[in-house]
Parts: structure tokens; sequence; C-alpha cells
């Protein structure tokens, strides 16, 4: 899907220093895969020590 956006050039320029890419498209398609995952990861953070899985590790783990 073709966008147009207005960013800070600074900050795009500061955010490709870090990014293990070469493209503005892909740095903006790397930073909105990170976002996802970590709001992702922040929803399943309110379920943390509220559910009882009842899991011995060191069966899964095959270990005696």
């Amino acid at each position: 899907m073709r966008t147009t956006l207005d960013l800070p050039e600074n900050l795009l320029n500061e955010a490709m220093k870090f990014a293990p890419t070469s493209t503005k498209t892909a740095l903006i398609i790397k930073a909105l895969e990170d976002f996802v995952r970590k709001s992702k990861i922040a929803d399943l953070k309110q379920y943390r020590g509220k559910i009882d899985l009842d899991i011995d590790l060191d069966e899964i783990r095959d270990r005696s």
C-alpha cells in the first residue's frame, strides 16, 4: 500500500544508523513489526500469575 508520510528527518536518519537495513521502507516495516510484537507481549503480561498451567518442567524435559 502506498502512503505519504511527513516524518521528522532527524529521527528517521538516527533510526537508519541503528537499523540493519538500508531503505526507509524496510526501516518503517521493521518498526511496525516491533511495535505489534511488543504490544502483543504487553497484552499477554496481564495474565502473568493468573493462569495455573500445572506443568512439571522436569517431566516435559524428560528429566528424572
